[in-house]
Protein backbone atom coordinates (compact mmCIF):
# COMPACT_ATOMS: atom_id res chain seq x y z
CA UNK A 1 0.00 0.00 0.00
CA UNK A 2 0.90 3.51 -1.04
CA UNK A 3 1.64 6.24 1.72
CA UNK A 4 1.43 10.09 0.42
CA UNK A 5 5.20 10.23 0.99
CA UNK A 6 5.49 7.16 -1.40
CA UNK A 7 3.27 8.61 -3.94
CA UNK A 8 4.67 12.50 -3.49
CA UNK A 9 8.33 12.19 -2.41
CA UNK A 10 11.49 10.93 -3.49
CA UNK A 11 13.15 8.06 -2.18
CA UNK A 12 16.48 7.15 -3.12
CA UNK A 13 16.77 3.66 -2.48
CA UNK A 14 12.98 3.67 -4.64
CA UNK A 15 13.49 6.15 -7.61
CA UNK A 16 10.47 6.18 -9.74
CA UNK A 17 11.06 3.46 -13.01
CA UNK A 18 8.59 2.19 -15.63
CA UNK A 19 8.32 -1.24 -14.62
CA UNK A 20 6.73 -0.40 -11.28
CA UNK A 21 3.48 0.08 -9.68
CA UNK A 22 3.25 3.45 -8.85
CA UNK A 23 4.67 4.79 -12.57
CA UNK A 24 1.62 3.50 -13.89
CA UNK A 25 -0.53 4.93 -11.14
CA UNK A 26 1.13 8.29 -12.23
CA UNK A 27 0.87 7.39 -16.10
CA UNK A 28 -3.01 6.55 -15.81
CA UNK A 29 -3.54 10.10 -14.12
CA UNK A 30 -1.40 11.94 -16.17
CA UNK A 31 -3.28 10.25 -19.48
CA UNK A 32 -6.84 10.91 -17.76
CA UNK A 33 -6.15 14.88 -17.41
CA UNK A 34 -4.04 14.87 -20.93
CA UNK A 35 -7.55 14.05 -22.76
CA UNK A 36 -8.96 17.51 -21.49
CA UNK A 37 -5.92 19.38 -22.59
CA UNK A 38 -4.51 17.38 -25.66
CA UNK A 39 -6.01 20.31 -28.08
CA UNK A 40 -4.70 23.08 -26.47
CA UNK A 41 -0.84 22.96 -27.84
CA UNK A 42 0.47 25.60 -24.57
CA UNK A 43 -1.60 24.05 -21.62
CA UNK A 44 -0.61 20.26 -23.26
CA UNK A 45 2.95 21.59 -23.41
CA UNK A 46 2.88 22.89 -19.97
CA UNK A 47 1.09 20.18 -18.24
CA UNK A 48 3.62 17.51 -19.87
CA UNK A 49 6.43 19.60 -19.03
CA UNK A 50 5.38 19.51 -15.21
CA UNK A 51 4.78 16.18 -15.21
CA UNK A 52 8.42 15.74 -16.60
CA UNK A 53 9.81 17.78 -13.85
CA UNK A 54 7.84 15.69 -11.32
CA UNK A 55 8.65 12.42 -12.53
CA UNK A 56 12.53 13.34 -12.89
CA UNK A 57 12.12 15.14 -8.98
CA UNK A 58 11.37 10.75 -8.19
CA UNK A 59 13.95 9.93 -10.74
CA UNK A 60 16.49 11.78 -9.23
CA UNK A 61 15.46 13.87 -6.31
CA UNK A 62 16.31 18.03 -5.88
CA UNK A 63 18.64 17.32 -9.40
CA UNK A 64 15.86 18.54 -10.79
CA UNK A 65 17.07 21.87 -10.02
CA UNK A 66 20.48 21.18 -12.21
CA UNK A 67 18.20 20.31 -14.84
CA UNK A 68 16.28 23.52 -14.98
CA UNK A 69 19.62 25.20 -14.57
CA UNK A 70 21.11 23.19 -17.66
CA UNK A 71 17.54 24.49 -19.38
CA UNK A 72 17.77 28.30 -18.90
CA UNK A 73 22.02 28.37 -19.79
CA UNK A 74 21.11 26.40 -22.65
CA UNK A 75 18.40 28.04 -24.47
CA UNK A 76 19.91 31.15 -24.13
CA UNK A 77 23.13 30.44 -25.12
CA UNK A 78 21.45 28.92 -28.55
CA UNK A 79 20.28 32.10 -28.88
CA UNK A 80 23.06 34.08 -28.53
CA UNK A 81 24.63 31.51 -31.15
CA UNK A 82 21.69 31.85 -33.38
CA UNK A 83 21.60 35.98 -33.32
CA UNK A 84 25.62 36.01 -33.60
CA UNK A 85 26.54 37.69 -36.63
CA UNK A 86 30.54 36.82 -36.68
CA UNK A 87 31.44 33.13 -36.91
CA UNK A 88 34.04 33.56 -34.05
CA UNK A 89 31.13 34.54 -31.83
CA UNK A 90 29.33 31.53 -32.63
CA UNK A 91 32.21 29.34 -31.96
CA UNK A 92 32.97 30.87 -28.48
CA UNK A 93 29.55 30.84 -27.85
CA UNK A 94 29.42 26.82 -29.03
CA UNK A 95 32.69 26.57 -26.83
CA UNK A 96 30.78 27.81 -23.83
CA UNK A 97 27.80 25.81 -24.09
CA UNK A 98 30.20 22.61 -24.33
CA UNK A 99 32.57 23.32 -21.43
CA UNK A 100 29.29 24.24 -19.19
CA UNK A 101 27.68 21.09 -20.40
CA UNK A 102 30.81 19.25 -19.94
CA UNK A 103 31.96 20.56 -16.63
CA UNK A 104 28.48 19.59 -14.99
CA UNK A 105 29.24 15.85 -16.17
CA UNK A 106 32.75 15.91 -15.25
CA UNK A 107 31.97 17.41 -11.76
CA UNK A 108 29.39 14.76 -11.08
CA UNK A 109 30.47 11.59 -13.19
CA UNK A 110 34.16 11.99 -12.87
CA UNK A 111 35.31 13.90 -10.18
CA UNK A 112 36.32 10.57 -7.82
CA UNK A 113 38.29 8.85 -11.35
CA UNK A 114 39.87 12.47 -11.39
CA UNK A 115 41.14 12.83 -8.08
CA UNK A 116 42.25 8.98 -7.68
CA UNK A 117 44.77 9.27 -10.62
CA UNK A 118 45.96 12.28 -9.74
CA UNK A 119 46.57 11.12 -5.98
CA UNK A 120 47.86 7.93 -7.41
CA UNK A 121 50.42 9.49 -9.84
CA UNK A 122 51.44 12.42 -7.72
CA UNK A 123 51.09 10.68 -4.31
CA UNK A 124 48.65 13.01 -3.11
CA UNK A 125 46.08 12.59 -0.65
CA UNK A 126 43.11 15.28 -2.41
CA UNK A 127 39.81 14.46 -1.51
CA UNK A 128 36.04 14.75 -3.62
CA UNK A 129 33.60 16.00 -1.40
CA UNK A 130 29.68 16.37 -2.99
CA UNK A 131 28.63 20.28 -0.92
CA UNK A 132 25.41 20.12 -2.92
CA UNK A 133 24.54 16.38 -0.93
CA UNK A 134 24.85 18.60 2.28
CA UNK A 135 22.56 21.90 0.73
CA UNK A 136 19.86 19.19 0.04
CA UNK A 137 20.36 17.50 3.59
CA UNK A 138 19.55 20.63 4.88
CA UNK A 139 16.96 21.83 2.64
CA UNK A 140 15.35 17.82 3.61
CA UNK A 141 16.05 17.68 7.18
CA UNK A 142 13.97 20.44 8.42
CA UNK A 143 11.20 19.28 6.42
CA UNK A 144 11.18 15.54 7.79
CA UNK A 145 12.10 14.20 4.13
CA UNK A 146 12.91 10.39 4.66
CA UNK A 147 16.36 10.39 3.40
CA UNK A 148 19.98 11.31 3.76
CA UNK A 149 22.83 11.92 1.40
CA UNK A 150 26.69 11.11 2.14
CA UNK A 151 28.40 14.10 1.74
CA UNK A 152 31.50 12.28 0.94
CA UNK A 153 30.36 10.93 -2.30
CA UNK A 154 29.39 12.59 -5.23
CA UNK A 155 26.04 12.05 -6.35
CA UNK A 156 25.16 11.45 -9.85
CA UNK A 157 21.78 12.80 -10.89
CA UNK A 158 20.01 10.66 -12.99
CA UNK A 159 20.21 10.52 -16.57
CA UNK A 160 22.76 13.48 -16.76
CA UNK A 161 24.79 11.61 -19.64
CA UNK A 162 21.98 11.60 -21.83
CA UNK A 163 20.86 15.28 -21.46
CA UNK A 164 24.21 16.47 -21.78
CA UNK A 165 24.53 14.90 -25.13
CA UNK A 166 20.83 16.31 -25.66
CA UNK A 167 21.82 19.41 -25.14
CA UNK A 168 25.17 19.84 -26.77
CA UNK A 169 23.55 18.90 -29.92
CA UNK A 170 21.39 21.57 -29.90
CA UNK A 171 23.74 23.89 -29.66
CA UNK A 172 26.02 22.52 -32.40
CA UNK A 173 23.52 21.63 -34.32
CA UNK A 174 22.18 25.78 -34.76
CA UNK A 175 25.68 26.30 -35.16
CA UNK A 176 25.46 24.37 -37.79
CA UNK A 177 22.24 26.18 -38.97
CA UNK A 178 20.70 22.23 -39.25
CA UNK A 179 17.69 24.19 -37.01
CA UNK A 180 16.64 27.50 -35.23
CA UNK A 181 16.50 28.02 -31.83
CA UNK A 182 13.18 27.08 -30.31
CA UNK A 183 10.28 29.56 -30.15
CA UNK A 184 10.28 29.90 -26.63
CA UNK A 185 11.94 28.61 -23.33
CA UNK A 186 9.13 26.46 -22.73
CA UNK A 187 9.08 24.65 -26.01
CA UNK A 188 13.07 24.31 -25.43
CA UNK A 189 12.23 23.09 -21.79
CA UNK A 190 10.19 20.38 -22.83
CA UNK A 191 12.47 19.19 -25.39
CA UNK A 192 14.71 18.48 -22.59
CA UNK A 193 12.65 17.18 -20.00
CA UNK A 194 10.49 15.36 -22.31
CA UNK A 195 9.94 12.26 -19.80
CA UNK A 196 9.92 9.26 -21.48
CA UNK A 197 13.32 9.38 -22.84
CA UNK A 198 14.86 11.85 -19.92
CA UNK A 199 16.45 9.06 -17.96
CA UNK A 200 17.96 6.22 -20.20
CA UNK A 201 17.32 7.66 -24.07
CA UNK A 202 17.07 7.20 -26.44
CA UNK A 203 19.43 10.42 -26.99
CA UNK A 204 16.70 12.66 -29.29
CA UNK A 205 17.99 15.75 -30.99
CA UNK A 206 16.27 19.02 -31.32
CA UNK A 207 15.98 18.66 -35.30
CA UNK A 208 13.74 15.06 -34.60
CA UNK A 209 11.84 16.27 -31.61
CA UNK A 210 10.86 20.12 -31.68
CA UNK A 211 9.11 19.90 -35.02
CA UNK A 212 6.33 17.35 -33.09
CA UNK A 213 5.98 19.88 -29.96
CA UNK A 214 2.95 22.14 -31.97
CA UNK A 215 1.38 19.29 -34.04
CA UNK A 216 -1.89 18.19 -33.56
CA UNK A 217 -2.28 15.53 -31.81
CA UNK A 218 -3.75 12.69 -33.72
CA UNK A 219 -3.21 8.99 -32.62
CA UNK A 220 -4.08 6.83 -34.83
CA UNK A 221 -5.89 2.84 -33.96
CA UNK A 222 -2.39 1.22 -35.62
CA UNK A 223 -0.45 3.82 -33.39
CA UNK A 224 -2.59 3.56 -30.12
CA UNK A 225 -2.08 -0.72 -30.67
CA UNK A 226 2.12 -0.25 -31.48
CA UNK A 227 2.29 1.35 -28.51
CA UNK A 228 0.74 -0.66 -25.88
CA UNK A 229 2.64 -3.39 -27.95
CA UNK A 230 5.85 -2.38 -27.40
CA UNK A 231 4.78 -1.56 -23.40
CA UNK A 232 3.84 -4.61 -23.22
CA UNK A 233 7.24 -6.00 -25.26
CA UNK A 234 9.33 -3.84 -23.21
CA UNK A 235 7.56 -5.39 -19.87
CA UNK A 236 8.37 -8.59 -20.36
CA UNK A 237 11.69 -8.22 -21.96
CA UNK A 238 12.58 -6.35 -18.36
CA UNK A 239 10.81 -8.85 -15.65
CA UNK A 240 10.53 -11.90 -17.02
CA UNK A 241 13.95 -12.33 -18.58
CA UNK A 242 16.37 -9.22 -17.53
CA UNK A 243 15.35 -8.84 -13.81
CA UNK A 244 14.87 -13.05 -13.83
CA UNK A 245 18.56 -13.96 -14.61
CA UNK A 246 20.22 -11.03 -13.18
CA UNK A 247 20.70 -13.19 -9.76
CA UNK A 248 22.37 -15.29 -11.14
CA UNK A 249 24.54 -12.91 -13.15
CA UNK A 250 25.46 -10.89 -10.55
CA UNK A 251 26.42 -13.83 -7.86
CA UNK A 252 29.08 -14.92 -10.74
CA UNK A 253 30.67 -11.50 -11.39
CA UNK A 254 30.80 -10.41 -7.71
CA UNK A 255 33.03 -13.60 -7.15
CA UNK A 256 34.41 -14.91 -10.50
CA UNK A 257 36.43 -17.24 -8.45
CA UNK A 258 34.23 -18.65 -6.45
CA UNK A 259 32.85 -20.49 -9.56
CA UNK A 260 33.58 -22.77 -12.65
CA UNK A 261 34.72 -21.61 -15.62
CA UNK A 262 31.47 -23.16 -17.33
CA UNK A 263 29.28 -20.94 -14.67
CA UNK A 264 31.26 -17.78 -15.85
CA UNK A 265 30.66 -18.11 -19.56
CA UNK A 266 27.17 -18.65 -18.97
CA UNK A 267 27.00 -15.78 -16.81
CA UNK A 268 28.90 -13.99 -19.72
CA UNK A 269 26.03 -15.11 -22.20
CA UNK A 270 23.23 -14.13 -19.23
CA UNK A 271 24.61 -10.63 -18.92
CA UNK A 272 24.55 -10.46 -22.81
CA UNK A 273 20.81 -11.06 -23.13
CA UNK A 274 20.21 -9.60 -19.71
CA UNK A 275 21.81 -5.95 -20.89
CA UNK A 276 19.39 -6.05 -24.67
CA UNK A 277 16.75 -7.29 -23.01
CA UNK A 278 16.85 -4.61 -19.65
CA UNK A 279 18.07 -1.85 -21.96
CA UNK A 280 15.57 -2.18 -24.90
CA UNK A 281 12.90 -3.10 -22.93
CA UNK A 282 12.98 0.47 -21.48
CA UNK A 283 13.57 2.27 -24.78
CA UNK A 284 10.34 -0.25 -26.33
CA UNK A 285 8.49 1.18 -23.21
CA UNK A 286 9.73 5.00 -23.52
CA UNK A 287 8.91 4.99 -27.40
CA UNK A 288 5.68 3.21 -26.40
CA UNK A 289 4.45 5.98 -23.89
CA UNK A 290 5.86 8.82 -25.70
CA UNK A 291 3.71 7.62 -28.71
CA UNK A 292 0.35 7.67 -26.47
CA UNK A 293 1.13 11.21 -26.01
CA UNK A 294 1.71 11.90 -29.57
CA UNK A 295 5.43 12.19 -29.84
CA UNK A 296 7.54 10.13 -31.93
CA UNK A 297 11.13 8.80 -30.55
CA UNK A 298 13.60 7.08 -32.81
CA UNK A 299 14.24 3.43 -32.66
CA UNK A 300 17.19 2.36 -30.19
CA UNK A 301 17.76 -1.28 -31.11
CA UNK A 302 17.39 -3.10 -33.78
CA UNK A 303 18.40 -7.00 -33.24
CA UNK A 304 21.77 -5.89 -32.46
CA UNK A 305 23.27 -9.56 -31.72
CA UNK A 306 21.92 -10.21 -35.59
CA UNK A 307 25.40 -7.89 -36.41
CA UNK A 308 27.59 -9.40 -39.26
CA UNK A 309 30.29 -7.11 -37.88
CA UNK A 310 31.06 -4.66 -35.46
CA UNK A 311 30.31 -1.89 -37.80
CA UNK A 312 26.89 -3.60 -38.25
CA UNK A 313 26.63 -4.06 -34.92
CA UNK A 314 26.86 -0.41 -33.79
CA UNK A 315 24.32 0.69 -36.45
CA UNK A 316 21.83 -2.08 -34.58
CA UNK A 317 23.26 -1.18 -30.41
CA UNK A 318 22.25 2.21 -28.58
CA UNK A 319 21.22 3.68 -32.28
CA UNK A 320 21.14 7.05 -30.85
CA UNK A 321 24.52 7.29 -28.95
CA UNK A 322 26.39 5.54 -31.76
CA UNK A 323 25.07 8.35 -34.51
CA UNK A 324 25.75 11.16 -31.55
CA UNK A 325 29.39 10.01 -31.19
CA UNK A 326 29.37 9.69 -34.90
CA UNK A 327 28.08 13.28 -35.79
CA UNK A 328 29.35 15.39 -33.04
CA UNK A 329 32.67 13.75 -32.50
CA UNK A 330 33.99 11.02 -35.17
CA UNK A 331 33.36 13.14 -37.84
CA UNK A 332 34.47 16.87 -36.76
CA UNK A 333 37.80 14.68 -35.96
CA UNK A 334 38.15 13.79 -39.65
CA UNK A 335 35.92 10.85 -39.61
CA UNK A 336 37.38 8.73 -42.94
CA UNK A 337 38.35 12.02 -45.03
CA UNK A 338 41.74 12.06 -43.84
CA UNK A 339 43.34 8.33 -44.62
CA UNK A 340 43.09 5.30 -43.22
CA UNK A 341 45.49 5.47 -40.65
CA UNK A 342 43.64 8.45 -39.30
CA UNK A 343 40.47 6.90 -39.83
CA UNK A 344 42.21 4.38 -37.17
CA UNK A 345 42.85 6.96 -34.51
CA UNK A 346 39.61 8.69 -35.00
CA UNK A 347 37.45 5.25 -34.30
CA UNK A 348 39.65 4.87 -31.45
CA UNK A 349 39.49 7.86 -30.03
CA UNK A 350 35.68 8.13 -30.36
CA UNK A 351 34.94 4.36 -28.95
CA UNK A 352 37.13 5.35 -26.01
CA UNK A 353 35.45 8.46 -25.12
CA UNK A 354 32.08 6.40 -25.59
CA UNK A 355 33.75 3.80 -23.04
CA UNK A 356 34.13 6.82 -20.98
CA UNK A 357 30.52 8.33 -21.65
CA UNK A 358 29.99 5.25 -19.45
CA UNK A 359 31.53 5.85 -16.47
CA UNK A 360 34.61 6.33 -14.68
CA UNK A 361 36.33 3.74 -14.78
CA UNK A 362 39.32 1.39 -16.00
CA UNK A 363 36.85 -1.61 -17.56
CA UNK A 364 34.83 1.02 -19.10
CA UNK A 365 37.63 2.82 -21.26
CA UNK A 366 38.81 -0.90 -21.97
CA UNK A 367 35.44 -1.97 -23.30
CA UNK A 368 35.43 1.43 -25.74
CA UNK A 369 39.12 0.62 -26.62
CA UNK A 370 38.28 -3.06 -27.63
CA UNK A 371 34.82 -1.67 -29.42
CA UNK A 372 37.59 0.43 -31.23
CA UNK A 373 39.94 -2.13 -32.15
CA UNK A 374 37.02 -4.30 -33.61
CA UNK A 375 35.69 -1.22 -36.06
CA UNK A 376 39.16 -0.33 -36.83
CA UNK A 377 40.04 -4.03 -37.96
CA UNK A 378 36.56 -4.77 -39.47
CA UNK A 379 37.14 -1.53 -41.79
CA UNK A 380 40.42 -3.18 -42.62
CA UNK A 381 39.40 -6.65 -43.45
CA UNK A 382 36.56 -4.94 -45.08
CA UNK A 383 38.71 -3.50 -47.48
CA UNK A 384 40.99 -6.24 -48.02
CA UNK A 385 38.37 -8.87 -48.51
CA UNK A 386 37.26 -6.73 -51.14
CA UNK A 387 40.16 -6.73 -53.67
CA UNK A 388 40.39 -10.25 -52.76
CA UNK A 389 37.32 -11.29 -53.74
CA UNK A 390 37.84 -9.45 -56.90
CA UNK A 391 34.35 -9.37 -58.22
CA UNK A 392 32.40 -6.38 -56.63
CA UNK A 393 31.28 -5.29 -59.41
CA UNK A 394 30.69 -8.39 -60.73
CA UNK A 395 26.49 -8.86 -60.47
CA UNK A 396 26.67 -12.09 -62.49
CA UNK A 397 29.12 -14.18 -60.20
CA UNK A 398 26.62 -12.62 -57.31
CA UNK A 399 23.88 -14.75 -58.79
CA UNK A 400 25.50 -18.57 -59.03
CA UNK A 401 24.03 -20.93 -56.40
CA UNK A 402 28.21 -21.82 -55.02
CA UNK A 403 28.27 -18.01 -54.30
CA UNK A 404 25.04 -17.47 -52.69
CA UNK A 405 26.00 -20.39 -50.54
CA UNK A 406 29.25 -19.60 -48.95
CA UNK A 407 27.80 -16.07 -49.10
CA UNK A 408 25.17 -17.07 -46.55
CA UNK A 409 27.73 -19.71 -44.88
CA UNK A 410 30.13 -16.28 -44.42
CA UNK A 411 27.20 -14.40 -43.00
CA UNK A 412 26.08 -16.75 -40.23
CA UNK A 413 30.02 -17.08 -39.43
CA UNK A 414 30.48 -13.20 -39.24
CA UNK A 415 27.15 -13.21 -36.90
CA UNK A 416 28.75 -15.75 -34.55
CA UNK A 417 32.28 -14.57 -34.56
CA UNK A 418 30.71 -10.78 -33.73
CA UNK A 419 28.28 -12.08 -31.04
CA UNK A 420 30.99 -13.48 -29.41
CA UNK A 421 33.30 -10.94 -29.77
CA UNK A 422 30.70 -8.31 -28.22
CA UNK A 423 30.39 -10.83 -25.66
CA UNK A 424 34.12 -11.04 -24.66
CA UNK A 425 34.07 -6.78 -24.33
CA UNK A 426 30.51 -7.11 -22.16
CA UNK A 427 33.02 -8.96 -19.56
CA UNK A 428 34.75 -5.71 -19.14
CA UNK A 429 31.59 -3.31 -19.02
CA UNK A 430 30.10 -5.58 -16.07
CA UNK A 431 32.95 -6.55 -14.12
CA UNK A 432 33.67 -4.16 -11.00
CA UNK A 433 37.30 -4.26 -11.56
CA UNK A 434 40.14 -5.31 -13.79
CA UNK A 435 41.36 -7.92 -11.96
CA UNK A 436 37.59 -9.44 -11.79
CA UNK A 437 37.72 -9.61 -15.34
CA UNK A 438 40.68 -11.13 -15.61
CA UNK A 439 39.76 -13.82 -13.01
CA UNK A 440 36.75 -14.54 -15.22
CA UNK A 441 38.97 -15.21 -18.13
CA UNK A 442 41.11 -17.21 -16.57
CA UNK A 443 38.21 -19.34 -15.25
CA UNK A 444 36.82 -19.97 -18.16
CA UNK A 445 40.07 -21.10 -19.89
CA UNK A 446 41.80 -22.70 -17.24
CA UNK A 447 39.11 -23.98 -14.38
CA UNK A 448 36.26 -25.23 -17.13
CA UNK A 449 35.38 -28.17 -15.12
CA UNK A 450 33.34 -29.57 -18.51
CA UNK A 451 32.83 -33.27 -16.63
CA UNK A 452 30.43 -31.36 -14.34
CA UNK A 453 28.61 -29.05 -17.23
CA UNK A 454 25.53 -31.76 -17.00
CA UNK A 455 25.55 -31.63 -13.61
CA UNK A 456 25.26 -27.64 -13.80
CA UNK A 457 23.06 -27.64 -16.57
CA UNK A 458 20.00 -29.28 -14.16
CA UNK A 459 21.01 -27.14 -11.02
CA UNK A 460 20.51 -23.94 -12.86
CA UNK A 461 17.91 -25.34 -15.60
CA UNK A 462 15.48 -22.75 -14.94
CA UNK A 463 17.96 -19.91 -15.46
CA UNK A 464 19.78 -21.46 -18.18
CA UNK A 465 16.05 -21.85 -20.31
CA UNK A 466 14.99 -18.44 -19.72
CA UNK A 467 18.59 -17.22 -21.02
CA UNK A 468 18.03 -19.72 -23.79
CA UNK A 469 14.29 -18.39 -24.56
CA UNK A 470 15.62 -14.55 -24.54
CA UNK A 471 17.77 -15.90 -27.72
CA UNK A 472 15.55 -17.44 -29.63
CA UNK A 473 12.92 -14.50 -29.03
CA UNK A 474 16.14 -12.42 -30.70
CA UNK A 475 17.19 -14.28 -32.83
CA UNK A 476 13.33 -15.12 -34.50
CA UNK A 477 13.05 -14.02 -38.06
CA UNK A 478 11.68 -10.24 -38.37
CA UNK A 479 8.71 -11.25 -40.79
CA UNK A 480 7.64 -13.45 -37.50
CA UNK A 481 8.02 -10.81 -35.19
CA UNK A 482 6.24 -8.68 -37.83
CA UNK A 483 2.89 -11.44 -38.16
CA UNK A 484 2.68 -11.54 -34.09
CA UNK A 485 2.64 -7.87 -33.73
CA UNK A 486 -0.05 -7.61 -36.71
CA UNK A 487 -1.77 -10.35 -35.13
CA UNK A 488 -1.91 -8.29 -31.74
CA UNK A 489 -3.24 -5.10 -33.84
CA UNK A 490 -6.44 -6.85 -35.39
CA UNK A 491 -7.50 -7.91 -32.26
CA UNK A 492 -10.82 -6.13 -30.96
CA UNK A 493 -10.15 -3.88 -28.50
CA UNK A 494 -11.95 -5.82 -25.63
CA UNK A 495 -9.70 -8.78 -26.85
CA UNK A 496 -6.81 -6.37 -26.36
CA UNK A 497 -7.75 -5.42 -23.26
CA UNK A 498 -7.99 -8.59 -22.14
CA UNK A 499 -4.64 -9.90 -23.14
CA UNK A 500 -2.78 -6.78 -21.81
CA UNK A 501 -4.76 -7.76 -18.27
CA UNK A 502 -2.99 -11.57 -18.43
CA UNK A 503 0.00 -10.21 -19.50
CA UNK A 504 -0.21 -7.81 -16.58
CA UNK A 505 -0.87 -10.28 -13.81
CA UNK A 506 1.77 -12.83 -15.61
CA UNK A 507 4.01 -10.51 -14.83
CA UNK A 508 2.94 -9.85 -11.56
CA UNK A 509 4.34 -13.24 -10.86
CA UNK A 510 7.57 -12.72 -12.11
CA UNK A 511 8.29 -9.42 -10.60
CA UNK A 512 11.30 -8.62 -8.48
CA UNK A 513 11.18 -5.32 -6.35
CA UNK A 514 14.35 -3.35 -6.15
CA UNK A 515 15.96 -4.22 -9.60
CA UNK A 516 16.94 -0.93 -11.08
CA UNK A 517 17.02 -0.79 -15.49
CA UNK A 518 21.07 -1.01 -16.09
CA UNK A 519 21.30 2.08 -18.17
CA UNK A 520 19.82 3.93 -15.08
CA UNK A 521 23.00 4.45 -13.41
CA UNK A 522 24.68 6.16 -16.63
Amino acid sequence: MFTLKDIFLYNPDKPLQFDQYLFWLFFSVLFAGYLFVYRKDRLRILYLMCFSLFFYYKSGGYFFFLLLFSTVVDYTIGNWIYRSKTKWKKISFVVLNVTINLGILIFFKYSYFIVDNINFLFHTHFHAYNYLAGLFNAIGNPLSLNYHLDTAKILLPAGISFFTFQTISYSVDIYREKIKPAKNILDYGFFVTFFPQLVSGPIVRAIEFVPQIHRKYNLTREEFSGAIFLIINGLMKKVLISDYISGFVDRIFASPGSFSGFENLMAVYGYSIQIYCDFSGYTDIAIGVALLLGFHLPLNFNSPYKSNSTTDFWRRWHISLSRWLRDYLYIPLGGNRKGKIRQYINLMITMLLGGLWHGASVVFIIWGGLHGIGLAVHKLWADMWKRIRGIENDSEAKQTPVFRFFDKAWNIISIILTFHFVAFCWIFFRARTLDDAKELLNRIFNNFQSKMVWQMVQGYGNIFAVILIGYAIHFLPLSFKNAYKDRFDRMPLVLKALVVAGVVIFLYQFATAGRRFIYFQF
